[in-house]
């Protein structure tokens, strides 16, 4: 796997942490959720691209 792909999902997982936070202090359930959501993702695609990675290793 690329180095672009990893550094993009540890992107998303950061940014949707970033936007759980910010829902969190200004009371935002909506942009918490999409945050939270954002950073599922994230942490899937990662560990998604880390298996590739093992079975071609």
């Amino acid at each position: 796997m690329g180095i672009g792909r990893k550094t993009r999902s540890i992107g998303k997982m950061i940014e949707g942490k970033t936007k759980e936070m910010a829902g969190k202090a200004v009371g935002n359930k909506s942009m918490e959720k999409k945050g939270k959501a954002e950073m599922v993702k994230g942490k899937v695609r990662h560990a998604v691209e880390k298996g590739k990675d093992t079975f071609r290793h």
